[in-house]
């Protein structure tokens, strides 16, 4: 029997300053009611591991970065792990492993091979799982129910080992800064969207700035416009100049002017530079470790990829899928409806506001596809996968992997020897 598809996925892990350290890959299974196909997406998750790294690349995506995989006790055992990457891969032991004397010795034996091992969802410790502590680099402890004596309670006793401490399920500000005061260095949930941690959610001048600019170009307004307007603010400018000379521009050539920029860039370029300045902030030194850019970057370009992947592909439908991808997070980073927001880009072409206001339309669907591969709700994928005739499974997990690798890139700066 077949086994259920299985779907990548990736939620970010942020350091105690709020950047990027890596991500957790989600290989989920759209189970069918016959639990019996487990063992064969156990073999199928193996599979998918080892392509993302062989066939994919997936490990060039990570500009440096920790990859978290979920390890069950058959891959555990399996020759697949071994294939992968020692210094990029934190394999996670899942709490529902059995500690048995076979599975400490096949830890200590990844351990010797390099791997970093990261114990999952560890809510006490017993006598079961102690055998373990000492292997660990990363103990996850979930906020639930009683989060805050919970996590205190396990910092005071994990003091005695030298592990990092990963709060995940951290929904909120107030959390992640009880739990960095306790003592924990890694961060995981859906924290990392809300800017608050980063720089503030007021709409500086320099935000302002860029709605104007996008209005702009939305209207095809002259280079000397929309040059005045970018020296209204020196942050935005600066930031202009370095993201068009990384590598992610595309561009040979050193850029030294605004002119120049607006010019070699070209408006759809341009435009698409605007949008994802709005996540990198006017000051933005690293902008390939900022988490909300790197998600705004990433859905952005998954939806042009999954425009262009259908027959014929459409130029022009694909970079309003990129505008889609970059406006729908726009309300977390504003703190603004997206009907305000709307009020503001009165020039947006018709099915971009429909797919942000409703998710309709043929950009609305491969939105709510997209948040769905984000949210991890495995369970709408084959529905919204059927929505899209001629986009296939694997397909997605191709375009998702391509998507990060081009996010990765963003502030990068050209390689040496180029003009």
């Amino acid at each position: 029997m077949a086994s259920s598809p299985i779907y990548l996925g990736r939620q970010p892990i942020l350091d105690r300053q709020g950047q990027l350290h890596g991500y957790e890959l989600l290989f989920r299974c759209a189970q069918s009611p016959d639990r019996a196909l487990v063992l064969d997406d156990s073999a199928a998750t193996a599979t998918v591991i080892t392509n993302a790294f062989s066939e994919l690349s997936l490990g060039n995506a990570l500009d440096g970065r920790k990859m978290f995989i979920n390890v069950g006790e058959e891959l555990l055992f399996s020759e697949a792990v071994e294939f992968l990457p020692t210094a990029q891969v934190v394999l996670e032991i899942l709490e529902t492993i059995e500690v048995t004397p076979a599975v400490v010795e096949r830890c200590k034996a990844l351990k010797a091979r390099g791997f970093a091992l990261a114990l999952d969802d560890l809510l006490e410790i017993t006598p079961a799982n102690q055998p373990l502590l000492s292997l660990a680099d990363i103990i996850k402890v979930p906020l639930l129910h009683d989060w805050e004596n919970q996590a205190a309670l396990l910092a005071h006793q994990l003091q005695a080992y030298p592990v990092q401490l990963l709060a995940e399920r951290v929904e909120t500000l107030d959390q992640y800064r009880k739990c960095a005061a306790l003592g924990y260095q890694l961060f995981q949930g859906y924290f990392f969207a809300r800017p608050a941690l980063l720089q503030g959610r007021k709409l500086n001048q320099d935000r302002l700035t860029l709605v104007t600019l996008l209005n702009q170009i939305l209207d095809d307004a002259d280079t000397p416009v929309l040059e005045r307007t970018f020296k209204t603010a020196p942050g935005l400018s600066v930031n202009l100049l370095r993201l068009t000379n990384s590598v992610a521009a595309g561009c040979h050539a050193q850029i030294a002017s605004l002119r120049h920029a607006i010019t070699l860039l070209g408006r759809k370029q341009l435009q698409r530079w605007l949008q994802l300045l709005l996540f990198s902030g006017p000051h933005t030194q690293n902008l390939a470790r900022n988490p909300l850019l790197q998600l705004a970057a990433t859905r952005a370009r998954l939806m042009e990829t999954l425009m262009l992947a259908q027959t014929p592909p459409d130029r022009s439908l694909a970079d309003q899928a990129f505008m889609v991808g970059i406006m729908s997070l726009t309300p977390a980073l504003l703190e603004m409806s997206m009907e305000e927001i709307l009020t503001q880009l009165s020039n947006l072409p018709p099915l971009v506001r429909e797919a942000l206001l409703a998710h309709t339309g043929p950009l609305g669907k491969r939105l709510r596809l997209v948040e769905a591969l984000e949210w991890d709700e495995e369970e709408r994928l084959p529905a919204l996968l059927a929505d899209l005739p001629g986009l296939r499974q694997e397909m997605l997990n191709d375009l998702l992997c391509s998507a990060m690798a081009w996010a990765a890139t963003l502030g990068q700066p050209a390689p040496s020897g180029e003009d």
